[in-house]
């Protein structure tokens, strides 16, 4: 029954049909038959189904333990969401059968993610001594010489790979398919276009060829492709939701500007639209000057505002969870501030750091290491804005005083199965110390020859040793030197882990201390039970020792938020002030603290730092009317218009509490600026909410006088050039009469309370920022 099921599968049947109308039915009649269970796991494989591949390989290993098949399909179910089980599951397939090929070449796959070149070809050669012929073998060999620049090898090797089976689709599938993964979208979609020349009909080429495509920026294509597969194959998953996706997609707004085409929600894209494309434009006016690069095709930027959308269009599948953004090349995917919710990030950090890596990648023809690229993306995170990036923590100190540091001969490792996040995101923090390394001791020159090395074809070490250093000497080199940055951080306080006890009041803490009075992590501790206790007068001792040890340091259980904390406590709302204006300074991302600035700020009337506050917070989340009040009324403060404007005409989009004002303001300014047509648009809509709204009127009145002069302080219509809301006496009038004239198609008037939900659903809070996980790399 298994050999019918592959025929009529090999035939176009459908392939949820089979599985039900077949191997479910065999695996009833024959529970103990494992290849039942192998039949359908392997399908649901191949359709991306990794869930319910699990679960049929799960059933198979009731039935047979010791079947090297049943783990190494395992392996492959668990690859993409628990790398530390799927390593587990292969290596008990291969303690099984040590000459176990598909288990074997997923060894060799792995060693090929993580640039370990040299251990791929020694994976290859075991399992050629098994078979000779395999053709899959023999196409990662090709792929091995394409990235080594060897044509001649990687000639010989497909054609042995095609040698007993000349049109065989799944080999050119293969090159293409590593290829991708090397981030060589073009190359791999000319190996998927050879497979299709071989047989027009399967699947698993044009679904690759899609997503290359899509990641190419040829959407067209892609999206058409994508769709044929869904259309012959509707249990292929990744098929389906990129079909579902595009749908979605379809009422995205489009923007163009400089090369760029940014595709994101609509109504988003009223909001902050025009701040992605000025970002992108000032990119690419830095990184390209500095690297040296000229841009000839289009930039596609596409914003997503729900989390598992990106995932899809990025990944083809949901998850990807602790990916913000996405760089391939020509096409940026990221994440949009409504899909953060309660772990907000800072959208300009990752949409500069993603076109870095437009700009590097496009320097090396898309030859470069993930770590290299992601070293460059994060350093100049750090150059555009030092509160970018990643800085020196207490977690990272320990790290590279004990065992986790990566030599730079062997950097690609550290993103391949990371045991953790936290490793993770130390590989970027490490990558970017490295290229703040090789610019500090060789030069910014030798970076940029490296780079020219990389797209001419060079290995990474090849192309360091040329124009850095031998690779030995480099490694020795730099682990002195990030050495030395970790020792430099407090210098003065211990970090011993292994002693701290699990205590948690403030007694106990106090007890322990004075044993151990220089312990940075039992001062945060301590430090932190006071203030959970309200202790804030004690609390001021292990805080300010803290500053002492570590006066910049703004991370997880930073001593300046403990600090701030005390000072609101304690009314000392000018040393609050300080301290937070410090640890603004420090950070990307803690919202918390540039909304208590920005209302510490108003209060001061310190206009200027509201201004700084707003676009701080338009930077992490501007999808609520709060910064962008700050700006008008700052502006209108310091009677920088173009600020009010730019604050004000945004509000409008937003639903305000109160329309006719934000409108009547937007005409005054645009009235002073001399774009009346503007003025006199805004002055209307102002009067369709209030119609009796007198300011307003005497504001029309004058617009549209022949002289068209602009208001002075004598007009009539300049009593109250910037009123907080319509006249007092008419107020009443006039919001009864705009309820009056409201339509259906009208926006409502509800206030924007600190209930009101944020533009992801969810109701908008103070909540502090926690760390993020960084993007892909390229």
């Amino acid at each position: 029954m298994i050999v019918i099921g592959k025929f009529f599968l090999e035939i176009g049947a459908d392939p949820k049909q089979i599985r039900v109308d077949v191997y479910k039915q065999l695996q009833k009649r024959a529970p103990s038959f494992v290849g039942s269970y192998l039949a359908s796991a392997e399908l649901a494989l191949s359709k991306n189904d990794y869930a319910l591949a699990a679960e049929d390989y799960q059933k198979a290993l009731q039935v047979d333990e010791d079947n090297p098949e049943v783990m190494y399909g395992l392996a492959r179910a668990f690859e993409s969401s628990d790398s530390e089980k799927a390593e587990k599951y292969l290596k008990q397939a291969l303690e099984i059968n040590p000459n176990h090929v598909p288990s074997l070449l997923l060894v060799a796959e792995n060693h090929l993610l993580a640039e370990s070149y040299d251990q791929t070809e020694e994976v290859l050669q075991q399992i050629l001594k098994v078979n000779p012929h395999e053709p899959r073998a023999w196409a990662m060999r090709a792929v091995l010489a394409h990235l080594a620049n060897d044509q001649d090898q990687e000639t010989f090797s497909r054609a042995q790979a095609l040698k007993y089976w000349t049109d065989n689709p799944e080999v050119d599938f293969l090159i293409g398919k590593y290829l991708a993964q090397k981030y060589r979208f073009a190359e791999a979609a000319e190996a998927q276009r050879r497979a299709l020349a071989f047989d027009s009909d399967y699947l698993p080429a044009k679904m690759e060829l899609s997503n290359d495509l899509l990641r190419l920026g040829d959407e067209e294509t892609g999206w058409r492709l994508a769709a044929e597969v869904f259309d012959r194959d509707n249990y292929n998953v990744v098929a389906h939701n990129l079909a579902t996706l595009h749908e979605h997609m379809q009422k995205f707004r489009t923007l163009q500007s400089d090369g760029f085409v940014v595709r994101m929600d609509a109504e988003e894209a009223e909001i902050y639209g025009p701040r992605v494309l000025a970002l992108l434009r000032e990119a690419k006016q830095v990184l390209c000057e500095k690297y040296d690069v000229e841009l000839n095709e289009t930039i596609a930027v596409e914003i997503f505002p729900k989390q598992q959308d990106f995932a899809i269009r990025t990944f083809g599948l949901p998850g990807g969870a602790g990916f913000l953004g996405v760089c391939f090349g020509n096409v940026i995917t990221m994440n949009s501030p409504a899909s953060r919710g309660a772990n907000p990030s800072n959208w300009e950090a990752v949409l500069w750091h993603e076109f870095c890596h437009v700009v590097t990648l496009t320097k090396t023809r898309n030859k470069m290491p993930r770590w290299l690229s992601e070293g460059i993306s994060v350093y100049e995170e750090g150059l555009k804005n030092p509160a970018w990036g990643q800085s020196i923590s207490p977690a990272y100190r320990q790290m590279i005083l004990g065992d986790d540091l990566t030599p730079v001969s062997e950097l690609s490792s550290a993103f391949r199965r990371p045991p953790s996040s936290k490793h993770l995101l130390f590989a970027y923090y490490e990558s970017a110390v490295v290229v703040e390394f090789l610019v500090e001791q060789f030069g910014v020159e030798a970076l940029q020859a490296i780079l020219v090395d990389l797209g001419k074809g060079l290995q990474i070490n090849d192309a360091l040793a040329r124009h850095a250093a031998p690779l030995d000497g480099l490694d020795a080199a730099f682990e002195k030197y990030i050495r030395a940055r970790a020792t430099s951080f407090a210098p003065e306080a211990s970090f011993a882990v292994e002693e701290l006890p699990p205590f948690t009041n403030s007694a106990e803490w106090k007890v322990w201390i004075e044993q151990h009075p220089n312990n940075f992590l039992a001062l945060q501790q301590y430090a932190m039970a006071l203030l959970r206790e309200e202790e804030w007068q004690a609390a001021q001792e292990p805080v300010d020792k803290l500053l002492q040890f570590a006066p910049d340091y703004a991370g997880e259980g930073n001593a300046l938020r403990m600090k701030a904390k005390i000072h609101q406590a304690q009314g000392e709302t000018e040393a609050e002030t300080e301290v937070l204006e410090h640890l603004a300074d420090l950070s990307s991302d803690v919202l918390d603290v540039y909304r208590r600035l920005a209302e510490l700020h108003t209060d001061q009337e310190n206009w200027q730092a509201v201004v700084v506050d707003a676009k701080r917070i338009l930077a992490v989340n501007p999808l609520t009317p709060e910064p962008h009040q700050l700006l008008a009324q700052a502006g209108e403060r310091l009677e920088d218009r173009e600020v009010a404007i730019e604050g004000l005409q945004t509000l409008t989009r937003m639903d305000p509490y109160d329309p006719a004002d934000v409108h009547y303001r937007v005409a005054l300014l645009l009235q002073q600026t001399g774009k009346l047509d503007e003025a006199r648009r805004h002055v209307l809509l102002a009067l369709e909410e209030a119609p009796r709204y007198r300011d307003a009127h005497k504001l029309l009145l004058s617009l549209t006088q022949p002289s068209d002069a602009p208001l002075t302080s004598d007009s009539p219509a300049a009593t109250n050039p910037v009123p907080e809301k319509p006249a007092a006496e008419n107020a009443g009038q006039d919001r009864a009469s705009s309820e009056e004239t409201k339509t259906d198609d009208s926006p409502s008037d509800t206030p924007t309370t600190d209930d009101t939900p944020s533009a992801d659903g969810s109701p908008d809070s103070s909540a502090s920022a926690s760390p993020s996980l960084p993007d892909d790399p390229e």
